[in-house]
């Protein structure tokens, strides 16, 4: 009978795995598992104790029912150095556990990045008196949901604790581990806020984006959207649907209480920096250009200026940690797209009744409600049937004359209401520099640009390389607010540049958006980028 299939961190079946299964010390049954990672045995339902041995694998041991009717997913972790620390984020003088998984023993520092890539302190080296014993184990079963819970087997001494204390400085700060044997390489990051606000500027990492895209365990909002499927991969082009129906956007088709939760608690390969990276240096791989990789070349460049910032992740602005009244700017970059309705409401609020100033420096921003179930886990709200007028948008399905610019259109409100800008499908994938629309405006002092002229032609972006105006743009919208000036405008092919634009609000507020992903990573290369974005911050701090 079928008992179950064999799958890797990837959710990629995994063929000629070594079973044993055990009942009451007994031996049941020893197999191996198929091609499809599929598991057969002649052994009746019941309770039984089963081993895995691969080799490249970590082996293990669990404890599983058989039945008739429902194949078990066992799951196996790759040979290879991975770490995270939970919690993700912090205050200064707080504590995460860093949970690394290695076959060797390793070496952890830890690295605060600005514009100087800044080791903090070593950690120490980490290894144990059994073989492989800082050797990780992964759950059975759709962890994507409920998070990998390292260090929860033969973690117990008291004298061995795993837990890293947040500096008194606030920003990103990333771990390094590093393998004795092999040099082999994984870092991964960690945010740092302030006890209390220490500066006039809050950043805002992309928490929920990063989480978005992490499809460790085999799910992430582009993969596996809704849930696990019931076999695993074993090739993605043939058997994933985001590949087998036409569009991607068919992944998100579902109704929102169908797409499963994704947990913070797992590591993060797309979000690694090289060992050896600096600030400066091209930004490289895919998923890296809209993760925090790149935020970090925001981080860099306000460093690099003068300007001092705190930095936060999302979950600490949906909890109600950040004081958005004690700072006058707040900064959003890169890839912003999913947010919480408490976190729209709580960021507009304050920029159209209590005068705050908002800059958007990203693309493709607030594009989609998120849903906290708790401090773990989000649930996206991602369902999309796209029209003919843009894969971005849809009609509404109450009413198909109304047409809805994007997922939070359809779940609150188009986020050109605050953002002044909507993503829309014309210009995604390509990258372009601006060409100035209204020179005279304020955000071109110093510059010596006139309408017509190109800038932001310079970039450290890879992916889509080319321009400051990329990747995912914005433009303008109905839903824009009364008085939005258009500044800039990409020149992308088939008008799909992104749109650089300015409102004030009655209470004294503003928003300054740029509408691009690729926006950025141009900061640290083009001086007119630079001088713009130093103009915004200059002005809404209080100077001219």
């Amino acid at each position: 009978m079928l008992i179950g299939y064999v799958s890797d961190e990837r959710f990629v079946a995994q063929a000629d795995v070594l079973l044993e299964f055990q009942q009451q010390g007994r031996i049941a049954a020893i197999v191996r598992s198929t091609p499809r990672g599929a598991v057969h045995a002649e052994i009746a339902p019941g309770d039984y104790d089963v081993t895995l041995v691969k080799d490249g694998f970590g082996s293990k041991s669990v404890k599983m029912t058989v039945t008739a009717d429902q194949p078990y997913h066992f799951r196996l972790l790759s040979d290879c150095i991975l770490g995270y620390v939970w919690p993700r984020a912090v205050k200064t003088g707080g504590s995460s556990e860093f949970r690394v998984h290695a076959t060797e023993p390793y070496r952890l520092t830890l690295w605060r990045y600005g514009w100087q890539r800044e080791m903090v302190k070593l950690l120490g080296w980490f290894d144990e008196h059994g073989p492989r014993a800082v050797m990780q184990i992964t759950p059975d079963g759709d962890y994507t949901q409920t998070g990998v819970q390292w260090n929860k087997f033969g973690y117990a001494s008291a004298h061995h604790t795993q837990f890293v204390t947040g500096p008194e400085k606030s920003g990103l700060y990333y771990l390094h581990a590093k393998g004795e044997k092999t040099g082999e390489f994984f870092s991964f990051p960690w945010i740092v806020a302030p006890a209390k606000p220490t500066a006039p500027i809050a950043v805002l990492a992309s928490t929920n984006t990063w989480l978005a895209y992490n499809n460790f365990g085999g799910r992430s909002n582009y993969i596996n959207a809704n849930c696990l499927p019931d076999e695993p991969v074993v090739n993605a082009r043939q058997d994933l649907i985001r590949y087998t129906k036409a569009g991607s956007f068919n992944v998100w088709g579902f109704q929102d209480d169908e797409y499963l939760p994704l947990s913070f608690e797992r590591p993060e390969p797309g979000n690694v920096v090289r060992e050896h990276e600096e600030v400066t240096d091209p930004i490289e791989g895919r998923l890296p250009c809209g993760m925090a990789p790149a935020e970090w070349r925001l981080l860099g460049w306000l460093e690099r200026e003068k300007f001092a910032y705190d930095y936060y992740s999302e979950g600490q602005l949906h909890a109600g940690d950040v004081d958005l009244d004690a700072y006058k700017i707040l900064i959003i970059s890169i890839h912003p797209e999913y947010w919480s309705r408490q976190m729209y409401q709580r960021v507009k609020d304050w920029v159209q009744l209590r005068g705050g100033k908002l800059m958007y420096l990203g693309g493709n921003g607030l594009n989609c409600e998120v849903e906290f179930l708790d401090q773990d886990r989000l649930r996206f709200k991602t369902f999309l049937a796209p029209s003919t007028g843009g894969a971005l948008g849809m009609p509404d399905p109450q009413n198909p004359d109304i047409y809805l610019e994007s997922r939070m259109h359809r779940t609150l409100e188009s986020e050109a209401n605050l953002l002044g800008v909507v993503c829309t499908e014309t210009g995604i994938m390509t990258a372009a520099p601006y060409k100035v629309i209204n020179a005279d405006h304020w955000v071109f002092a110093g510059t010596g640009l006139k309408n017509g002229d190109l800038f932001g032609e310079q970039s450290l972006q890879e992916r889509i390389h080319g321009g400051a105006s990329g990747h995912e743009t914005d433009k303008m919208s109905p839903h824009s607010p009364a008085g939005t000036v258009l500044l800039a405008k990409g020149i992308n092919r088939d008008a799909g540049g992104a749109e650089i634009v300015h409102y004030d609000t009655v209470s004294g507020g503003a928003v300054f958006s740029v509408g691009s992903i690729t926006y950025v990573p141009c900061l640290l290369v083009d001086d007119a980028i630079s001088r713009i974005t130093s103009n915004v911050i200059t002005r809404f701090l209080g100077g001219k």
